[in-house]
């Protein structure tokens, strides 16, 4: 049953909406300001700065939250999960360490739900916002220590660009590269036990990020892209 169940809580928990929720409870359909999308960023724009950041929580832990269940229902023998919830036994599915890939597949394909369901959420037609948020949710389950590397690199593009989606979008694709070197680092390519899985889903999550942005990039060609600290013209 979990093999199944983990990735559909993730889509569904995904798919809620908290932009738009936070934002219609403002008396504001956030889909009709600034630049349509439904993530934190617009958030803090339209509606407010708290407003903004309580959208960003949210969408962290949508997708934080179904994949460390994901991990906790289905384990991999003589692993512990990195953050132990201490379910029933009978709830957890424990895998041999020779089916490891067979677990590391489920945990991934719950991670790429979550970010599916916020980007192609059903409760509003099948639109949402960019994933970056949702993403980093994910990843903070799966690569914790990543996620401070990509802290950095989306503070420095941010920093030096003012622009969030050429912050957002540079941390994505770095994803693929930091996760090869991880897994180099801690000696799991050179023996063989690297997560395969888990490298497929960085490069797929960053193709999303990418193709998510194709409009910022239209606008930063065309010198109309919102950049924070700035006046529009």
């Amino acid at each position: 049953m979990q093999l199944w169940f983990c990735p559909i809580l993730a889509f569904l928990l995904g798919s809620i909406p908290f932009g738009l929720i936070i934002s219609k409870a403002k008396g504001i359909n956030i889909r009709e300001h600034g630049s349509g999308n439904i993530g934190a960023t617009n958030v803090l724009r339209v509606v407010g700065k708290k407003y903004g950041y309580a959208c960003l929580l949210l969408d962290v832990l949508k997708g934080f939250i179904p994949v460390v269940l994901a991990i906790n229902f289905i384990q991999i023998a003589g692993r512990a999960p990195g953050i132990p919830l201490g379910l029933p036994e009978s709830w957890v599915m424990e895998l041999p360490a020779a089916s490891a890939m067979k677990a590391q597949i489920t945990h991934v394909i719950a991670a790429l739900c979550a970010v599916l369901g916020h980007n192609y959420s059903p409760w509003v037609n099948f639109k949402g916002g960019k994933g970056i948020a949702t993403s980093g949710g994910v990843l903070l389950a799966l690569m914790p220590f990543a996620v401070i590397i990509l802290l950095a690199i989306w503070g420095l593009l941010f920093i030096t660009t003012r622009y969030v989606s050429v912050a957002s979008v540079g941390a994505a694709v770095s994803l693929p590269f930091l996760t090869l070197w991880g897994s180099w680092h801690h000696g799991r390519i050179q023996d063989g036990t690297w997560n395969k899985p888990l490298l497929a889903f960085t490069i797929v999550i960053a193709i999303l990020a990418v193709w998510k942005h194709r409009v910022n990039f239209r606008r930063l060609m065309d010198g109309t892209e919102h950049r924070f600290g700035k006046k529009s013209a």
